[in-house]
């Protein structure tokens, strides 16, 4: 975990080791000033030398001075460092997740990638800035002042050494009873997000239904489970404060107490003392911040352990030492492919499928509801690896393409339509960078989305809502098939990517593909048995298995799944989820 994380300083080592490096000069003018301010006492106040006060004051200054640089330059060393390792923590996570297969993205709950990549990385920082400065100055500034004092005298720096041991002992007691609600309270955060995401992105629904207070009972529930878990860690906290108070005040009336008798006595004079009483406070106000130190990095290891987590995920879809570059056509191949989202699993959701599709077909492909049609076309891009058997897209198995590449052939507009923040052409140009204006009009021609577009007051360069929130479903589906075409792909997939927009545009989408696209093979699927009765074949899937495959006609005659569907759809009830009984 620490090798993963240390990784991530990169370029910020300058500043991580002079960091520490400072820290250490800033401990050595504070452990000479009460030095010196003893021989001013002793030597210059009692002896009523003038000349020496003035002498022993400038050394002071210079001290007090040299020590007020190191602590800026270190603070402001620590600061660059701390916020550039986060920086590069950020980064790291994102650029990894961007590798990640959807089989590792389901590893991940959205919500706690979100809380790794803000919360956990804010700790993480907190932590780090803290370790290059407190960790360094305080256990240094500890043992050179228990040094100094044993110097001065030894009777009266047992006193400290003795507090050092019982507050060390105590402290170590609160942290570890703290530590195991420190370790919970991130899970906390997870449910804490995941409630306001859900919320946030279902708004529509949750006023649609009237749900808000039950949103707002789950939230608060959520934030209650968090407050409850830092109250119980706080409590214990808490202790450290009084402790530690009472401990400094008791040394100060202990070592005043004895001081005071030995200076009558004459085994200690009157500087010594006071150089004493600093040094008591600075050993104690270091054990202090390493007190706090413990409690930063207890909270940060949780913060650690889960950031490294998402570091080291590797991606389950990678590309082969030699890969491919070239996708010959959009022929595509299942031979006794067999997948399931738990490797492990006995009950695979796609068993053997043996289909052959030449390029250029256009293939409807209807099922039931959890029939795996989406998990089925997710294999044809490597979305997900099948678990046996083969996927052979231009007579090749696709693990030997260049991931890229592959995918750079094979568009899919998604079930679930995502447009971003910004112009329409903007979104379109997610499908080629490069496009122009008219690639992008021609592209919205075949997809039927220049008939809205052109009646919008900015055309092309109106701006879409984050999430398409401003356009409507039947709007957002025609302008991401658009903006797949404009890849320019060898394989088209239409996951039920026209269900909201009416029968009417639904066959125009079909009819310009037909003339406009004839070489691409296009994979349509679809709850309308219109939408597919005029594909070259058909594919029914009944419960991840091949049910039928072949064209309307012949399944028609054939096939009693499809016939049923057909003659409920085509009477003016039910869907594929509805079909009569046999």
């Amino acid at each position: 975990m620490i090798k993963t994380l240390s990784k991530q300083i990169k370029e910020y080592k300058g500043a991580s080791i002079g960091t520490p490096l400072c820290m250490l000069l800033e401990v050595a003018m504070e452990m000479i000033i009460p030095l010196l301010m003893a021989s001013i006492i002793d030597k210059g106040v009692n002896a009523g030398d003038m000349g020496h006060i003035y002498k022993i004051g400038a050394y002071m200054l210079c001290a007090a001075a040299v020590g007020l640089v190191a602590g800026l330059l270190g603070a402001r060393l620590g600061s660059k460092a701390s916020a550039g390792f986060a920086k590069n923590l950020r980064a790291a996570m994102y650029d990894n997740i961007q590798t990640f297969s959807f089989a590792n993205i389901d590893k991940f709950s959205t919500a706690g990638l979100v809380t790794r990549l803000t919360t956990d990385v804010s700790n993480l920082q907190n932590a780090y800035q803290m370790i290059l400065r407190m960790c360094v100055r305080a256990p240094t500034s500890m043992v050179v002042a228990m040094i100094m004092a044993f110097i001065i005298n030894a009777r009266l720096a047992s006193v400290y050494l003795i507090a050092v041991v019982l507050l060390s002992g105590v402290l170590a007691l609160l942290i570890s009873r703290a530590m195991k609600y420190f370790r919970q309270v991130f899970k906390k955060y997870d449910d804490l997000n995941a409630s306001v995401q859900e919320d946030v992105s279902a708004i529509r629904v949750v006023k649609a239904y009237v749900r808000e207070k039950y949103e707002n009972k789950k939230f608060r529930k959520a934030s209650a489970n968090l407050y409850k878990m830092f109250v119980s860690a706080e409590k214990i906290v808490s202790w450290n404060g009084p402790i530690m108070n009472a401990t400094v005040y008791t040394c100060i009336l202990v070592i005043s107490w004895l001081g005071a008798h030995m200076i009558v006595s004459g085994s200690l004079t009157t500087g010594e003392l006071m150089s004493l009483l600093t040094y008591c406070m600075n050993i104690l106000m270091s054990l202090l911040m390493l007190s706090m130190i413990f409690v930063m990095v207890t909270m940060s290891a949780a913060s650690a352990e889960r950031v490294s987590e998402v570091l080291n995920e590797k991606a389950d879809i990678i590309n082969p030492e030699e890969p491919d570059y070239y996708v010959p056509d959009g022929s595509v191949e299942f031979r006794h492919a067999d997948f399931a989202y738990n490797r492990d699993s006995e009950n695979p959701v796609l068993k053997d499928i043996n289909i052959s599709i030449r390029s250029g077909e256009t293939i409807g492909i209807i099922g039931g509801t959890g029939s795996a049609k989406t998990s089925l076309v997710n294999l044809i891009d490597r979305m997900y690896d099948v678990t046996a058997g083969e996927v052979l897209v231009g007579g090749k198995d696709v693990r030997t393409y260049e991931v890229e590449t592959l995918r750079q052939n094979v568009s899919v507009v998604l079930q679930n339509n995502v447009l971003f923040s910004g112009t329409i052409l903007e979104n379109l140009r997610w499908g080629s960078e490069n496009a122009d204006e008219e690639d992008c009009a021609e592209a919205c021609r075949l997809a039927c989305a220049d008939e809205f577009i052109s009646k919008m007051p900015e055309g092309y360069n109106t701006r879409i809502e984050q999430g398409g929130t401003n356009i409507s479903g039947g709007q957002k589906q025609r302008l991401c098939i658009a903006r797949a075409l404009l890849m320019h792909p060898k394989i088209l997939i239409l996951d039920d990517s026209t269900s909201a927009v009416d029968t009417a545009t639904d066959a125009k989408i079909r009819k310009a593909f037909a003339q406009h696209i004839p070489n691409t093979t296009k994979l349509i699927i679809s709850q309308r048995v219109a939408s597919v009765q005029d594909a070259d074949k058909i594919l029914v899937l009944d419960n991840g298995t091949v049910n039928g495959f072949g064209t309307h006609a012949q399944l028609m005659a054939s096939n009693a799944i499809y016939r049923d569907v057909y003659e409920s759809q085509t009477s003016g009830s039910g869907d594929f989820d509805e079909r009569g009984e046999d």
